[in-house]
């Protein structure tokens, strides 16, 4: 998972290019570098943050009109400046690329090139793009042509961007599996791996498609369908203007964008639910025109998606078997897309991505077309993502940007949509009177609301923290619908805070886990007022037994009385269906403030990245 940034203006690129690497620093972070046009080709790298880099440019003064640049998290090959993008090859016509995504025939290719003569500097799967296309540009002269060549000799998924010495006022960039867009601006040409690195400079975008290469110029652009191998017919994509705004993406006041994301979850749940805030019934026409006719024929849905998303997807499944009466699977995309499953046309594929340009998940979903299945949902945060353009139907979540590695408004916003499909379902079903359909639409308004009181339990999670800090190991706890959230709570844990935490059914702590119970395993339980809460507090009491402390978070009414090993901070009443949404917020917070406390990356964990656009 790495970023990219190009540009091809009419003054100092530079500036654009640590911008955009800075907003993209999120999708990568190992090391960043840049190469820019500058009586030649002038390549600057570093291990670490683009901050570093920044610091280069300053002392060594680097301008130019041309360049590309990139930010990278490492997958061949360890972080460090040697393996740094960009990578150069050829001498009489030198060349630079950077590279987003896997090769996955480099090992061959590598083999191929040694033969051919070429030396490699660097354990990256991305020099073998930048030998074969140097290579290629022997025999055609010409670097469009040389990238169409060589990009059909590539088996994977990847996003690059090139610059050739000989032709300095050109970029050449090609997209197949990877993000890639194009920004329009008064002063010049640019490309991106997402909108937020060129919001500064344009919001007019281009989103390319699946085997789609362009050559960039100070004031025109001509893109190509290169997927039969060479340079074919010029064609056209649509213009957008993005919606996003520059101080969309900014800190605000906020000490990290997870902290940030955490407190906007109110507000990026209304705008999810806005079309839904002023009705008396909510229609199928959310998920698209033809959603009424396909809900009408689905028998059974099947979610497809990864970590925090899967996690959405669980919660779902109780959702939508409770209320709808549909049965209802839901798989890891990395697995699922390596088994041999049943396929039934008559099944409604869910994909569920933050990005929409999660790798596994967008195979799955393909692979689950191959398979048979017919019909197809998409439940995502970004409008014009590889995911929503697949598929039959689409959901926008409407979180806005999220920065922070660690998920949080993008699982809440999700959970939202999906209970909103499950409604839906439900009615055409016959299984939703109009009476409880009222009474789950009057919830979901109080939705925010209750977000907002939810967050008001900081202060008593921030002296958790303090406890927890010391601590190497966590389990987390839940019952019933609440047991994927204390996934999720596992999950951020262990995400930024780097304590190794797992979750359990409650019910199988006597299967197993129980044994790991001492003083020195905190237990973290969701401890909800449920027709679930009784078996709960068996389960509470078997940790005690075991002289293990507890930490619970409990609904106000749950009559769960504090002691010197059992601690509770208690919520507002609750809140039925909507009760897996709010007792989110908490375990967002323990984590957050927990890995303030240990003094980690917050934003930008160890080893992980945003945007998983890798196998």
């Amino acid at each position: 998972m790495c970023g990219i940034v190009g540009a091809v203006a009419k003054n100092n690129v530079v500036p654009v290019l640590l911008e955009g690497l800075l907003r993209l620093e999120y999708r990568g972070y190992d090391s960043a570098g840049l190469v820019i046009t500058n009586n030649g080709l002038q390549r600057l790298r570093t291990a670490g943050r683009v901050a570093e880099l920044e610091k280069k440019t300053v002392e060594q003064k680097t301008y130019g009109l041309a360049g590309i640049a990139h930010t990278r998290w490492a997958t061949h090959g360890e972080p460090s400046e040697r393996n740094a993008h960009p990578h150069f090859s050829g001498e009489e016509s030198r060349i630079a690329i950077v590279h987003n995504g896997i090769i996955e025939n480099h090992e061959a290719m590598r083999k191929q090139l040694q033969f051919e003569g070429y030396r490699f500097e660097s354990d990256t799967d991305t020099e073998v793009i930048a030998h074969l296309i140097s290579f290629n540009l022997k025999n055609t002269t010409d670097l469009l042509k040389a990238v169409c060549l060589s990009i059909s000799e590539l088996q994977g998924a990847y996003a690059i961007a090139v610059m050739e010495e000989a032709h300095p006022e050109r970029l050449v960039v090609a997209r197949n599996g990877a993000p890639l867009l194009l920004g329009l601006g008064e002063n010049g040409v640019y490309a991106a791996s997402d909108a937020s690195a060129l919001l500064k400079t344009t919001r007019n975008m281009i989103y390319l498609e699946e085997g789609d290469v362009a050559e960039l110029y100070q004031d025109q652009y001509h893109i190509f369908d290169c997927s039969d191998g060479g340079v074919g017919e010029e064609v056209k994509r649509p213009i957008h203007q993005s919606d996003l705004t520059s101080d969309a993406i900014d800190i605000g006041p906020y000490g990290h964008f997870m902290q940030k994301e955490i407190f906007e979850q109110p507000s990026a749940v209304a705008n999810t639910l806005e079309m839904v805030f002023n009705a008396q019934s909510i229609s199928s026409g959310l998920f698209g025109s033809a959603a009424e006719r396909i809900f009408s024929q689905t028998k059974q849905v099947l979610i497809l998606a990864c970590g925090t998303s899967y996690h959405a997807g669980l919660v779902a499944r109780y959702w939508l078997e409770s209320v709808a009466g549909i049965p209802c699977n839901v798989e890891i995309a990395s697995e699922y897309r390596y088994r041999s499953p049943v396929a039934d046309a008559n099944t409604l594929v869910v994909g569920i991505s933050q990005s929409g340009e999660t790798a596994d998940t967008l195979a799955a979903m393909n692979y689950a077309k191959t398979l048979g299945h017919q019909h197809s949902l998409a439940i995502c945060n970004v409008a014009e993502s590889a995911l929503i353009r697949q598929t039959d139907l689409r959901f926008l979540t409407r979180a806005g940007p999220e920065i922070g590695v660690a998920s949080t408004k993008a699982f809440t916003t999700q959970l939202a949509s999906l209970l909103l499909l499950t409604i839906v379902l439900a009615k055409l079903r016959n299984k939703l009177s109009s009476e409880k359909e009222r009474g789950m639409i009057a919830a979901l308004r109080h939705l925010p609301a209750a977000l907002q009181s939810s967050l008001q339990i900081e202060p008593e999670v921030q002296e958790w923290s303090q406890r927890f800090s010391e601590k190497r190991h966590a389990l987390f706890l839940g019952r019933g619908v609440h047991y994927p959230i204390a996934m999720e709570g596992a999950l951020k844990l262990k995400e930024i805070s780097y304590i190794h935490a797992e979750a359990y059914a409650s019910g199988e702590l006597k299967h197993g886990p129980l044994a790991l119970v001492d003083s020195e395993m905190p237990v973290v339980a969701i401890a909800p007022n449920d027709q679930l809460l009784g078996k709960l507090k068996s389960n509470l009491q078997e940790v005690n037994a075991r002289g293990g402390e507890l930490y619970v978070f409990a609904d106000a009414d749950t009559q769960i009385e504090e002691s010197e090993s059992l601690h509770v901070i208690r919520l507002a009443e609750h809140a039925g269906i909507l009760s897996p949404i709010l007792h989110t917020i908490p375990l967002q917070l323990l984590a957050y403030h927990v890995a303030l406390v240990k003094g980690t990356d917050v934003d930008k964990p160890r080893n992980l990245a945003k945007a998983v656009t890798v196998e």
